[in-house]
């Protein structure tokens, strides 16, 4: 047991994208693939954002200037951000995790920590939990994610980092003393480079060493954070997964091996996207007012097709047929490489009742 862990011992995940804006840019553009890629500008004053593996390799990384990334890698690609889009993926995985817990803590566009301690799944493994989840990011965005799984927070921060990419790495309760005293201090989530050094410069390099410090030590040196540092060197972290926002909308989507060309072909695949919608639906309790049908033709334009109703779509035929309804009314001039559908204006049980009459007017 370490520290004082709950009778209960939590079990929490934190699900890393990889390389997440470059990874989106290879997988829209297929000539990326296999290419050093960075989000950025490559302007005299330019920043990169983000980085692929392959770029990784030359030592190229976000925050890197542009002409020191160039300097790296002379045929480095640059790609324009196109953050909207990366958002729209991130709301993509953030609705998966919702159907395996509600306590999901967003760090940022591309990461978020999980608590499956009591999950939706009902299921005791932590690690068949990240599977799947990483399972279906892989289906439904075309992309990989590492997981990190631990007791806590700080130890499935730094589990995750410790098999990328598209990796899963899981830090038990026995391992977690032997795996913080191995570890370099400049490692540990919470410790920032600045801080790194101080600590190296009283001859703190590893976990081991850091748990030597007395707690009035670490405080008389760090201030108010040698108290953290002296628990997470334990292996203890209390804080809980803090839900920070509200689930927003229900989707699905699926980008085809083939681009399909056919009206026929269109309506069979909406039929299999209103039966995965509504599944998730009603397994997620979330009804909405608006539906949204995504088209993206194979020269990757994409268009949106709307309608909000007065009432919530409580129900599949009404779904099928909102839906049906759209894909009518969409503009389809090329084939098509991915369709999607989502339900938004969620609105909750507290919600007083809308009155309305069951007509559906879409002039």
């Amino acid at each position: 047991m370490v520290g004082d862990v709950d009778p209960v011992v939590r079990k929490i995940i934190h699900i890393d994208m990889d390389a997440f804006f470059a990874s989106v840019e290879q997988r829209d553009f297929p000539e990326l693939k296999g290419k050093p890629v960075v989000v950025g500008s490559s302007s005299q004053r330019g920043v990169i954002a983000a980085a692929s593996y392959e770029a990784r390799k030359y030592g190229v990384r976000s925050a890197m200037s542009s002409q020191l990334a160039l300097k790296k890698c002379p045929h480095l690609i640059f790609q324009n951000s196109r953050y909207e889009v990366y958002k729209s993926v991130s709301s993509q995985i953030m609705n998966i995790l919702y159907d395996y817990s509600d306590l999901i803590e967003p760090l940022s566009i591309d990461e978020a920590f999980v608590d499956v301690t009591r999950n939706k799944k009902n299921l005791n493994s932590a690690t068949l939990i990240a599977q799947d989840i990483k399972r279906r990011i892989k289906e439904e965005t075309q992309l990989t994610a590492s997981a990190g799984i631990s007791i806590n927070k700080f130890l499935a921060k730094i589990a995750s980092d410790q098999d990328k990419p598209d990796g899963i790495f899981v830090i038990k309760p026995d391992d977690v003393l032997p795996f913080i005293e191995q570890l370099q201090v400049k490692d540990f989530y919470g410790v920032g480079k600045k801080t790194a050094g101080r600590m190296n410069q009283l001859g703190i390099y590893t976990g081991k060493e850091l748990q030597a410090w007395s707690l009035n030590g670490l405080v008389k040196n760090f201030g108010k954070a040698g108290q953290f540092f002296y628990s997470i060197c334990r292996g203890i972290d209390e804080r809980p997964v803090v839900p920070n926002r509200t689930r927003k909308s229900v989707g699905i989507e699926n980008t085809f091996s083939q681009d399909i060309k056919t009206n026929e072909e269109r309506i069979v695949e909406l039929e299999r996207l209103v039966e995965g919608l509504w599944k998730r639906m009603v397994k997620t309790d979330k009804f909405g007012r608006t539906l949204t049908l995504k088209v993206k033709s194979n020269d990757f334009k994409q268009h949106t097709y709307s309608k909000t109703l007065l009432y919530n779509i409580d129900q599949k035929e009404m779904l099928a047929s909102l839906a049906s309804t759209l894909l009518h009314n969409a503009v389809v001039e090329k084939p098509l490489r991915l369709m999607g559908l989502s339900i938004s204006n969620l609105i909750n049980e507290d919600d007083d009742p809308i009155p309305y009459q069951l007509t559906i007017d879409f002039d």
